[in-house]
């Protein structure tokens, strides 16, 4: 069968998993009667929860007598390891772009990563059916930036497809309203080359994606470069980065991509994408080969992690209340095969026997490791996100992001007061539609806490993006919150009076109800200051009455904190304590009179 493998990428946001929607429901995957649901491939409840692609997926659709492999990828940032090993599996990629928004920072980051590797591109233009479309200046907008992106002639040859995935509908002429997802994939199949099948030659396949199966163990997903694997075949497994793996095993079952099922096959050929099981510890990156002598599939080299939380052991009084894993060795047990899975994740251990320092690409990309570790049933505390500074030519540098924020007019002085606050440097500030497109270079600390800042600065209007850029000469010091915690003075339960008291020093984080202990953070201070309130405090009674003292006293709501907003809030002497039922922010000394000890200057002489 005639063979197309294509990965989708884009930005966040623009359109990649509805697209696949649309060519899966064409593509004769589902039942022309079936109730297909938005976001198929978003499998991961965490998924569904926030709308966006966290795990790359394969999946297949037909169109005529031609299979298309398609992997859908992440479109955030902070994701994008799973998208770079994978383009090592395609032949070509489809670039989805918003008809509004145009190319954005992952836009560029993804696309140059598919033009170094001379992959065929196919220009997908989404949402053409918002009002606000901006078809032809967007389209002027993608050339440009592969221009900029040092595209050979070929790749600036590229074809445009305008499309809508929520229609189901796409066209080569966005004058001429589409019908069916048809004029795709004849880009698709016209466009992107078959993959090379050299069957003659001895069986390899270099791994792009593993996944654990409760039955049959360790999954590998790749793309056979050469020859045939048949089934229970002995093959040599070697890895590119690690010269010293080598050994043997055999495939016990050979799966296909058809739809989104996986069939058991009896033979993998070239060309096609396969998964295979049978080999435990097989990993992302490695190359399976018929012959000993054959030499590994080179693999791409991930990008660097830029930042790093430590991970501890819970410690509170509150410890192994809720949780199930709560000791040392499971957390180290499964933060070390997280790493295995996820490239662009690095694990060491820490200072001590119970603490671990996890580094990756992002606050989004550990946040998301931590709620999938929470809802597994484990319980630990994590310390304020830091940035990895480098020593480049004995320069101290930092991390750069380059971030673009779409705000309305009336609020662009306030955010460009906002980010040289945060050491951002302008880039490039102009019109689109109705709002402002401000681009800046901002070191990656700067952008700790701030969405939630950007959201006060533009009224909840506006919207940021941001991707890594480069490491630069560290930019001096940044202003850190402006705000102050509200400390438990005791351990119990908080009490509607106690709470009445305290809520006059600022916003409070907990209800009447809710059990506290000494040292965990209760409430916001809105000055810069730390101060001790005792929400467990109870009304002393007395057996004389009086006409206010019956009333009902009125608390204030309490602001909830996601597991997002208490990382952006911590202070760097707060934890944030993390268990399956609860979300706490504490102080790293619990005791009072030690922390007050700790922060006294000492006198010397």
């Amino acid at each position: 069968m005639d063979i197309r493998n294509i990965a989708i990428i884009a930005h966040v946001d623009h359109g990649k998993t509805s697209l696949v929607n649309a060519l899966l429901k064409q593509g004769g995957v589902f039942r022309d009667n079936q109730e297909v649901m938005d976001r198929v491939m978003d499998s991961n409840s965490l998924e569904r929860e926030r709308g966006i692609t966290i795990l790359s997926k394969n999946c297949s659709a037909f169109y005529k007598n031609t299979k298309i492999n398609i992997v859908d990828t992440p479109g955030h940032a902070d994701f994008g390891g799973e998208v770079e090993r994978v383009l090592k599996m395609v032949d070509g990629v489809l670039l989805v772009v918003d008809a509004f928004e145009g190319p954005m920072p992952q836009t560029r980051f993804v696309l140059e990563k598919a033009l170094s590797l001379n992959l065929k591109v196919v220009i997908v233009i989404n949402k053409i059916d918002r009002p606000d479309a901006r078809l032809d200046v967007v389209a002027d907008e993608v050339l440009e930036l592969m221009l900029d992106l040092n595209a050979s002639d070929d790749q600036l040859s590229s074809p445009i497809v305008y499309c809508s995935a929520r229609e189901g509908s796409s066209t080569s002429d966005y004058h001429v309203k589409g019908k069916d997802m048809t004029a795709l994939f004849e880009a698709i199949i016209s466009h992107i080359d078959p993959p090379k099948m050299d069957v003659d030659k001895p069986f390899q396949m270099l791994v792009s994606s593993t996944e654990q199966n409760d039955y049959l163990g360790k999954l590998a997903v790749g793309k056979v470069e050469a020859g045939k694997l048949k089934l229970n075949q002995t093959v040599y497994v070697k890895n590119y980065f690690d010269p010293s793996k080598h050994y043997t095993g055999k495939v016990v079952n050979i799966f296909n991509f058809n739809g989104l099922k996986r069939d058991p096959i009896e033979e993998g050929t070239a060309g096609d994408i396969i998964c295979i099981a049978g080999i435990p510890e097989i990993t992302i990156g490695d190359t399976v080969s018929e012959a000993d002598e054959m030499q590994p599939i080179p693999f791409v080299k991930i990008s660097e992690p830029s930042v790093e939380m430590t991970f501890m052991v819970n410690d509170s009084p509150f410890a192994g209340r809720e949780g199930k894993f709560v000791t040392s060795r499971h957390i180290k047990d499964r933060l070390y095969k997280e790493a295995v899975k996820d490239l662009s994740l690095q694990v060491a251990d820490g200072d001590t026997a119970d603490q671990f320092k996890v580094r990756g690409r992002g606050e989004m990309h550990l946040s998301i490791l931590i709620e999938n570790m929470r809802r597994d049933g484990y319980e630990f505390q994590v310390s304020r996100p830091r940035v990895l500074f480098k020593q480049i030519d004995g320069v101290r540098c930092e991390p750069i992001d380059k971030v673009v924020l779409d705000v309305p007019e009336d609020s662009v002085g306030t955010v460009i007061q906002s980010m040289g606050v945060k050491r951002g440097e302008l880039l490039d500030m102009s019109p689109i539609g109705s709002r402002m497109r401000l681009q800046f270079l901002v070191p990656s600390r700067g952008l700790f806490g701030y969405k939630s800042q950007l959201l006060t600065d533009t009224r909840g209007e506006g919207v940021i993006s941001s991707v890594f850029d480069s490491y630069q000469p560290y930019k001096g010091e940044i202003e850190g919150r402006n705000t102050g915690s509200l400390i438990s003075y005791e351990t119990g339960e908080a009490v509607t009076y106690g709470l009445f008291n305290a809520q006059g020093r600022g916003r409070l984080l907990v209800r009447p109800g809710d059990q506290v202990y000494l040292g965990q953070v209760v409430g916001i201070n809105p000055k810069m200051e730390d101060i001790v309130v005792n929400v467990c405090k109870k009304k002393q009674l007395t057996n004389t009455r009086s006409s206010a003292s019956d009333e009902a006293l009125k608390l204030t709501p309490v602001q909830d904190m996601s597991l997002e907003q208490a990382l952006e809030f911590i202070a760097d002497d707060e934890l944030v304590e993390i268990t399956p039922k609860s979300i706490r922010i504490r102080k790293l000394i619990l005791d009072h009179q030690l922390r007050a000890k700790s922060k006294k200057p000492v006198i010397e002489g």
